[in-house]
């Protein structure tokens, strides 16, 4: 799990191209022509390119150019290296390159460095929709230094990209945000230091007695910044922490006020946001019911108590005038419904208006407003004409803005769910844990029980049976089970002794434990999943393009309009025609005067169409329809131990239609054992295995730790010491050799016996041939310039590989092997899983060859490997997918990771993506479907032959039912379940049996 420090990050959004391998030198210059001239280098900070995939689109593009000569993309440090010829281009030209392969770059110069580029993530109160998301994207990045700026309106975050030394900092962007309308906080920045605020409790927390604590924290080594905030009591404390911790700044704090003050941890952000979205709720739940105790009775005068006799007659008495008593009661009980239950709406629109464009607040002002005020001017009116006849839309207003209330209620309601997978990975951290107190000599001399929060590195903390692991560590005493499942997924209970690493979150089983902190707070691996899973969730798919141009053309007049209109003032003008168009058709009798109600006249016929269109037209839940679905999906995916890298890997993983598998650690489980050994000379068994553990145990090879691990059997001790080996060499691709015991030792395959002149004899061969057709691999050993033995190895199968390549094919998906391994053995392996393409004895840079060949034929392929040299395939593929327990760059270089290094996850991951884009899809369905049905009929398309018409009310609460729709169609994701095949996959166990012939 340490592995996963490396997984925080997002993808873009642009597709990647796959080009075919580019020339180095201008197309069309001898390449002794180009070897001539000189050499310029560049380079670039390239942002939005946070994996390793993404550093293959820019490399490609980069080399499409003429006159590069090298580019190299660190996708690491976010750089861009190029060695170029400025005969045929420029820095300018190659940077335009990079921007239009879908990233923004910056040429760095002696003014800023590769650590230039800061990333900050912002939460953002008072989005409404889409129309709100794309305005504060346009104005952040508009800003001088803002390289990249993401939106979620889903997530209610953003996400800034900016370079500090163009004099920007987090606090100018924050400012930016709150002119633009909306409130902004800090969520977290890339800066190397980390930032917690501390709630002050005391009998006076005025600004004098907090000074000397605020001198006193500013003086504490590893302070960098110390703010106060009066009216909350709250300070907030930036830090190194690997100098200090919180428990540090509160011992100060407390110490200095001489315990008339005490300092707690404010809620963690999680816990902020949580707060935050249920006030929102309860407050629009509050106005919504207070809604009903005006609007029911304005609905019951105007709709149902008309048809009462008795009733009617009293509601039809005559006030002043014309003016009757119903009009009255309706003005009266919706007033308070517009200006004050609605009043949410007025702010919304001054807020959207101020800053030059128009938002739904605009359009439900708009709406309500038009039916409240001519039903003030006919009532007015009835009071002081003796013959004035009007009608009151009072209910329109009223029922329009409940309607509305119950809508928002319900969305903000479902889209506090989508993120239900975040806060159930927040909550696996304890609230307590057990702080022990160490002497000199290691021994415990005291615990005490502190807030989890309050851990520091190279604590030493207590995990009782049964308790969840506070942070990530080491095992220093003791030994037990740990559950990690809620981590990794993988069910059964992990043992644990000293030495071994924890996961901060997982539960002990039994025994106690005493582990050593070593991340803590946001370096956990816990936090670094939520951050991925975060970001990920940030990231637009590229199918959000669909929704952003339909969005962008979905009002006819758009084309007209278009650059200096947005989508909601294109609206206005739509419903503004409309009322135009029936009103000037009533004016002029172009209909007849019997389609026109009874209860009203042709202006307010066609004010009521034109109303309708404004209410339903904005199509707002379009906005929704991918980032709500691609939330739940990857939340569910990091729950069943599949972590999906954004909305670029998710929707290229149901496409998929070709997996590349990788052999060792892929397929096998990647740990060698010695399952034969065969001696050509007259010895022991364990002098022999002691001469080569010996010669071996100077190896980092895989094969070496087997025959190591092995020839421990043969030993008493735990951790034998073995003869000491001179003249040690390790020759790659072939073996080892030193000299132990005054004897020359040589373990490899033929290709080194054969390199130093030792004849192999024919027994020897037979056996290797033996061990290739079993899928083992065969180690010689020699002795003195003689083979005295021969060693077969085998890298026994995953559990249930075998079925998962049978599932694949069932679901039309081709298997291909590729690995560096010999042929035989990979033949083998093949046979044995099933699959029937295999290339073998394959360089790294020969399978992301291999890769792009299977593009090149049409497929859509994904790589699944775990080791260093499958980083390049893993790149080249539309989609990479890393076992969990692989390498740091293997897991950097991939869009999946399979947390539980399990094959199964394969066909999760693929059908989780493919049960996501049906839900999309499906979304799109609902969102287009209100909006494409609704506007004719609003705007009275039906109405010449049928005479129905839909009210105002009844668009709003259409309008209102088209956004929680779609988010709850996107929450029935929370409900998946992998395929039932895998259910019923049978995990056979592997038994490895050893064999000694002499």
């Amino acid at each position: 799990m340490a592995k996963l420090l490396a997984l925080s990050c997002w993808r873009n959004l642009s597709p990647r191209p796959h080009y075919p391998s580019m020339p180095k030198y201008p197309k069309g210059q001898p390449a002794t022509t180009v070897e001539e001239l000189s050499d310029s280098t560049a380079l670039f900070s390239v942002v939005g390119m946070t994996c390793a995939a993404c550093a293959g689109s820019v490399e490609k593009a980069v080399k499409r150019l003429p006159g590069i000569r090298e580019a190299i993309v660190d996708v690491l440090n976010n750089r861009a290296h190029v060695v170029f010829y400025p005969s045929f281009v420029n820095e300018e030209t190659i940077r335009e390159a990079i921007e239009d392969a879908g990233f923004e770059a910056l040429l760095l110069t002696d003014g800023t460095d590769d650590k230039s580029v800061k990333v900050c993530r912002i939460q953002i109160k008072g989005m409404t929709c889409t129309s709100c998301s794309s305005t504060l994207e346009s104005v952040l990045r508009g800003l001088h230094g803002v390289l990249e700026a993401h939106v979620g309106l889903a997530t209610e975050e953003a996400q800034v990209h900016y370079n500090p030394n163009l004099l920007l900092n987090p606090n100018d962007i924050l400012q930016a945000i709150e002119d633009s309308g909306f409130e902004a906080v800090l969520i977290s920045s890339s800066e190397d230091f980390t930032k917690i605020d501390l709630r002050v409790e005391g009998a006076v927390t005025d600004g004098a007695s907090m000074t000397p604590i605020l001198d006193s924290l500013r003086t504490l080594p590893g302070v960098l910044v110390v703010d106060l905030t009066e009216e909350f009591s709250k300070i907030s404390v930036s830090y190194k922490p690997d100098v200090t911790g919180p428990r540090d700044l509160i011992n100060v704090i407390e110490q200095t006020g001489n315990g008339n003050f005490k300092a707690t941890i404010y809620p963690t952000e999680q816990g902020q946001r949580n707060s935050h979205r249920r006030e929102e709720t309860r407050q629009y739940y509050k106005s919504f019911l207070w809604s009903l105790v005006f609007t029911i009775p304005v609905f019951l005068t105007s709709m149902v108590f008309m048809y009462v006799p008795g009733i009617k007659d009293a509601l039809d008495a005559k006030v002043v005038n014309m003016l009757t008593v119903g009009e009255v009661a309706r003005w009266v009980l919706s007033t308070p419904v517009q200006f004050v239950l609605g009043w949410r709406f007025y702010y919304g629109s001054y807020k959207s208006l101020r800053r030059g464009s128009a938002n739904m607040d605009v359009l439900i002002a708009l709406g309500t407003n038009a039916a409240y005020f001519y039903s003030v001017y006919s009532v007015l009116r009835a009071a002081t004409s003796p013959h004035f006849e009007g009608n009151d839309f009072f209910e329109t207003s009223a029922m329009l803005i409940s309607f509305i209330l119950l809508g928002k209620y319900l969305e903000i309601l479902a889209k506090g769910k989508t993120s239900d997978a975040i806060a159930k990975l927040m909550n696996l951290t304890p609230d307590t844990a057990v702080l022990l107190t160490l002497d000199a000599d290691g021994n415990v001399v005291g615990e005490e029980e502190i807030d989890s929060r309050l851990v520091q590195k190279n604590d030493v903390i207590k995990i009782v049976p049964g308790a969840k692991v506070a942070s990530d560590g080491f095992v220093v005493w003791g030994q037990s089970h740990v559950n990690e499942s809620m981590i990794t997924g993988e069910a059964r209970p992990v043992a644990k002794r000293k030495g071994d690493t924890v996961i901060g979150g997982t539960v002990n089983e039994n025994g106690v434990l005493h582990v050593k902190a070593t991340r803590v707070g946001s370096e956990s691996a816990l936090s670094q999943i939520v951050r991925l899973v975060e970001s990920a969730q940030m990231a637009k798919a590229p199918v959000q393009k669909f929704a952003d141009r339909i969005s962008k053309y979905f009002v006819p007049l758009d084309e007209i309009l278009k650059g200096w209109m947005d989508v909601p003032m294109q609206v206005i003008v739509i419903s503004f025609t409309t009322w135009l168009a029936w009103f000037l058709a009533g004016r002029y009798h172009a209909y007849p005067k019997s389609w026109i109600p009874s209860s009203m006249d042709s202006f307010e016929l066609a004010l009521q169409f034109g109303i309708s269109v404004m209410v339903i037209a904005c199509p707002c839940a379009l906005g929704l329809a991918t980032p709500t679905a691609v939330m739940v999906g990857t939340g569910v995916g990091a729950s069943q131990g599949v972590l999906i890298k954004g909305g670029q890997a998710l929707e290229s993983a149901h496409k998929v239609n070709c997996i590349v598998f990788d052999k060792t650690g892929t397929l096998t489980v990647g740990k060698p054992v010695i399952v034969r050994t065969e001696l050509l000379t007259k010895m022991v068994l364990r002098e022999f295995y002691e001469l080569v553990a010996a010669t071996e145990v100077n190896s980092e090879h895989p094969l070496a730790k087997a025959v190591v691990e092995y020839a421990k059997k043969f030993r008493d001790e735990e951790n034998p010491s073995w003869p000491e080996a001179r003249d040690f060499v390790s020759i790659t691709g072939h073996g080892v050799k030193a000299t132990v015991q005054n004897k020359e030792i040589m373990v490899g395959n033929k290709s080194l016996l054969a390199d130093h002149n030792i004849a192999i004899p024919v027994e020897a061969e037979n056996m290797l041939a033996e061990a290739e057709k079993m899928a083992q691999t065969g180690i010689l050993v020699s002795i003195s310039g003689k083979v005295a033995g021969v060693l077969a190895v085998s890298d026994p199968l995953k559990p249930g590989a075998q079925e998962v390549i049978s599932i694949l094919k069932s679901m039309k998906i081709k298997s291909i092997m590729v690995t560096g391994d010999n042929f035989g053995t990979a033949s083998s392996i093949a046979r044995e899983v099933g699959i029937e393409n295999v290339i073998a004895e394959a360089k790294p840079d020969q399978k992301a060859e291999k890769v792009k060949d299977l593009q090149a034929s049409g497929y859509t392929v994904a790589m699944v490997g775990d080791g260093i040299n499958d980083s390049p395939a893993l790149v080249a593929a539309d989609v990479g997918m890393a076992i969990g327990a692989g390498t740091d760059i293997a897991i950097e270089a991939a869009d999946i990771v399979l947390m539980k290094s399990n094959l199964e996850d394969v066909i999760t991951a693929i059908d989780l993506s493919r049960k996501t884009f049906t839900r999309i899809r499906l979304n799109y369905v609902w969102a287009l479907g209100y909006n494409l049905l609704g506007i004719p009929i609003a705007a009275g398309v039906l109405f010449p032959s049928t005479r129905f018409r839909l009210p105002p009310w009844i668009a709003g609460a259409a309008m209102a039912a088209s956004s929680v729709s779609v988010v709850c169609c996107s929450l029935l994701l929370k409900y998946y379940r992998r395929p039932r095949k895998l259910d019923n996959l049978e995990i056979r166990g592997i038994s490895i049996e050893s064999s000694t012939d002499i």
